[in-house]
């Protein structure tokens, strides 16, 4: 990851693997960039980072929901569970997919409820005198 904000930037911000531009940037290293933070504020790289890991933490969770959820109802649907006397109408078989996709939608939905954090001066400073800056990612 770089962060970056004037000419001599871009072309490194274009090799990184995620390239961070500030607002202030030239337009060369907005392009140049994989995200581009709107105010002129290192917090916000901060929050870039945190929102990407919640992020990623949703798509994991939304992965294991529709797995399990497909596991578990697909042979009830197909009729693999008939011979047991476990039979499922076609309708509803449907409506289960249905509320399969919905769930997944929903849930990512909760993304809407990320928190920014505000990072003041003097927890900047601690950070920079030693502190782990790791906490203010999580």
């Amino acid at each position: 990851m770089f962060v970056g904000d004037g000419v001599n930037d871009s072309l490194v911000l274009a090799k990184a693997d995620i390239g961070v531009a500030i607002a202030a940037a030239a337009d060369i290293t907005v392009q140049a960039a994989s995200i581009v933070c709107l105010k002129d504020n290192l917090e916000d790289v901060v929050n870039a980072i945190r929102i990407s890991k919640a992020t990623m933490r949703r798509i994991k969770i939304n992965f294991v929901w529709a797995f399990m959820y497909n596991l578990i109802l697909v042979p009830i649907a197909m009729g693999f569970l008939y011979p047991l006397g476990i039979k499922m109408n076609p309708m509803y078989a449907g409506l289960a997919m249905a509320m399969s996709s919905f769930t997944v939608v929903i849930s990512s939905l909760l993304l809407k409820c990320f928190k920014y954090k505000r990072i003041n001066e003097d927890e900047m400073m601690r950070t920079w005198k030693g502190t782990p800056a790791k906490k203010y990612l999580i």
